[in-house]
C-alpha cells in the first residue's frame, strides 16, 4: 500500500477527528475543553543533575522536560493529536491499551509514518483502568533512546482513595563524560541482551526524592520504559502489597520483593504498588535497583506533615477490568518459537529505522523490515475464539514479549511458577517455554515482538492477525 492509498483508506478517521474529545491532563487533573489535545514531538535539552553538563539532542513532548504523564479516564473518549516537530518520521504507540487497530501507531501495519510537520489524530476510548505508557513505533530505537517514553494513566471511574499517586518512569540513557548522547545501537548489544545505558533515571532524574504524606497510603506506578534494561527492584520494608501488574488488578498475589528475591521488571512492564508510609515526618524510604556493579536508589520517598493515620486494611480492591475470559476447554494451541538467526545480514528499508542486521527470529524467520510487502502474520486467530499460545525461547537471552491490542494470561512455565495475572508483556527467560491464554476479541493486525528494541529491529518481530 502506498501513501496515497493509505490516506484514502483512512479518510473516515480524519473526519471523526473533528468531533472533539477530551483528555485528563496530568498537571492539574482538569477536564480539557472540546477538541484534540496536541502532543508535539520536539528535540530538547536537559541537565540530568546540577553537577552534570546539559545534554542536547533529547526528544520529548515538552521543552527542557521529560514527556508528561498523560491521564485519561476509563470509558471516556480521548483525542490525542500527535504533531511531528522532528526531521525524523515518527508514530505513537499506546502500550497496553486495548484500542481500535487503526489507532495502534505501528507504521505500515496500522498507519503511514508521520513526517516532519505532519500530524495524526489518535482517537480511542480506554476500556481498562491502570498504568500504561506511550512511545514511538517508528525510528523506535533512536527516539526512545533519546527519551521519548512517557507514562499513561487510565484512572478508575471512581476515586480509589489513595493519599498520593506517584508515577515513576524508569529510563536509562547512554551519556559520555561530556554529557552528550553516545551511540544508541551497537551490533554486539543487539546480538546479545541489548545495549544498556549508563545513567539510570526516574522521571529523568537521578535518585529523585518524592514527598508523600506521613502515615498515608501511597500508590506507586512503576514503568520500565528502557530499550533493553531488565530492572531487579527491591521495595521499601514497610507494609505494602502489589495491587496491579501491567495495568490490570492482580488476581493472584505477587510476592513482595526483597534483597534476596528482587522483582524483575523488563522493558514494557509496569507494576502498581500500595505502601503505608511511616508516621513520622522526614523519613526516607528507597526503591532500589540491584545492578551488576552494585545498586542504586531509583527514587526516595520522603514523608511530610502530620501522620494521616491510614491503615493497609483501607487499601481498596481495584475493580476488575472488563477482560474476556478464555475458554480453556475449547482453546486451540499455537506454538511460536523465538530464536537466534546466525547469518547476521538483514534488510534495511522503509522510513522507520532498520539497522541492516538480522540476529533474531520468530519461527526461525527474521522480520524483514517494516515496509516489506507480502509478509504474512506469525499466527491467524479467529475473532471471538480462545487460544493458548506456546511461547518457546530457543535462544540464550531473555526476551520481554509484547502483544499489541490483546491481553493474555500466563498458564504455565517449564522453569518457574507464574501468577495468572492478565498482561500484555511477559518476560521469556533463557530456554523457557510459557503457555499463555487469550481471547481473540479485537480484530486487526497486531504487532508481536520483543521489547528489547534492538532485538525487535534485528528480526524478533511479527504480527498476529485477528479476523
Amino acid at each position: 500500500m502506498d501513501r496515497r492509498q493509505f490516506l484514502l483508506g483512512t479518510a473516515g478517521a480524519g473526519a471523526l477527528a473533528a468531533g472533539g474529545y477530551g483528555l485528563w491532563r496530568a498537571a492539574d487533573g482538569e477536564r480539557a475543553g472540546a477538541g484534540p489535545v496536541e502532543l508535539r514531538v520536539r528535540e530538547t535539552s536537559y541537565r540530568f543533575g546540577a553537577d552534570r553538563p546539559e545534554t542536547a539532542g533529547l526528544v520529548s513532548l515538552a521543552d527542557g522536560a521529560p514527556p508528561p504523564v498523560l491521564r485519561l479516564k476509563q470509558g471516556q473518549p480521548a483525542h490525542l493529536r500527535l504533531v511531528n516537530g522532528l526531521t525524523d518520521y515518527t508514530t505513537m504507540h499506546w502500550h497496553g491499551i486495548r484500542l481500535p487497530n487503526a489507532m495502534d501507531g505501528v507504521p505500515y501495519l496500522t498507519q503511514f509514518p508521520v513526517g516532519e510537520g505532519e500530524a495524526f489524530d489518535y482517537l480511542f476510548t480506554p476500556p481498562d483502568a491502570g498504568t500504561y505508557w506511550y512511545h514511538p513505533h517508528c525510528m523506535t530505537m533512536r527516539q526512545m533512546a533519546q527519551g521519548l517514553t512517557g507514562i499513561l494513566v487510565v484512572e478508575e471511574a471512581e476515586d480509589m482513595g489513595f493519599d498520593a499517586d506517584v508515577p515513576l518512569n524508569l529510563k536509562d540513557f547512554r551519556l559520555g563524560d561530556d554529557g552528550q548522547l553516545l551511540p544508541y545501537f551497537t551490533p554486539r548489544g543487539a546480538a546479545r541482551g541489548g545495549t544498556l545505558g549508563n545513567v539510570l533515571t526516574t522521571n529523568w532524574q537521578v535518585s529523585p526524592v518524592e514527598d508523600v504524606p506521613a502515615g498515608g497510603l501511597v500508590r506507586l506506578r512503576l514503568a520500565a520504559t528502557d530499550t533493553a534494561r531488565i530492572y531487579q527492584l527491591v521495595l521499601p520494608d514497610v507494609p505494602g502489597r502489589i495491587i496491579a501488574w501491567d495495568g490490570h488488578p492482580v488476581r493472584e498475589e505477587v510476592p513482595w520483593p526483597t534483597a534476596d528475591a528482587p522483582l524483575a521488571l523488563s522493558p514494557g512492564q509496569r507494576v502498581d504498588v500500595a505502601l503505608r508510609m511511616p508516621d513520622a515526618d522526614g523519613i526516607e524510604l528507597a526503591v532500589v535497583a540491584r545492578l551488576g556493579f552494585g545498586q542504586q536508589d531509583m527514587v526516595r520517598l520522603r514523608t511530610v506533615g502530620a501522620s494521616l493515620g491510614r491503615d493497609m486494611r483501607e487499601v481498596p480492591v481495584l475493580p476488575a477490568n472488563p477482560l474476556p475470559v478464555p475458554d480453556l476447554a475449547k482453546a486451540e494451541m499455537q506454538e511460536l518459537v523465538f530464536g537466534w538467526t546466525p547469518d547476521g545480514s538483514g534488510a534495511d528499508n522503509g522510513l522507520c529505522g532498520n539497522f541492516g542486521y538480522s540476529f533474531w527470529s520468530i519461527d526461525r524467520t527474521p522480520w524483514p523490515g517494516d515496509a516489506v510487502e507480502g509478509v504474512g502474520p506469525v499466527a491467524t486467530l479467529k475473532l471471538g475464539r480462545s487460544y493458548v499460545l506456546r511461547l518457546r525461547n530457543e535462544s540464550p537471552n531473555a526476551h520481554p514479549i509484547h502483544l499489541h491490542g490483546l491481553v493474555f494470561t500466563p498458564l504455565r512455565s517449564n522453569r518457574r511458577t507464574l501468577p495468572a495475572n492478565p498482561t500484555d508483556t511477559v518476560l521469556l527467560q533463557r530456554n523457557e517455554v510459557i503457555d499463555v491464554a487469550l481471547v481473540a476479541d479485537n480484530p486487526g493486525d497486531w504487532a508481536f515482538h520483543c521489547h528489547v528494541i534492538e532485538h525487535q529491529k534485528t528480526g524478533l518481530a511479527g504480527y498476529v492477525r485477528v479476523v
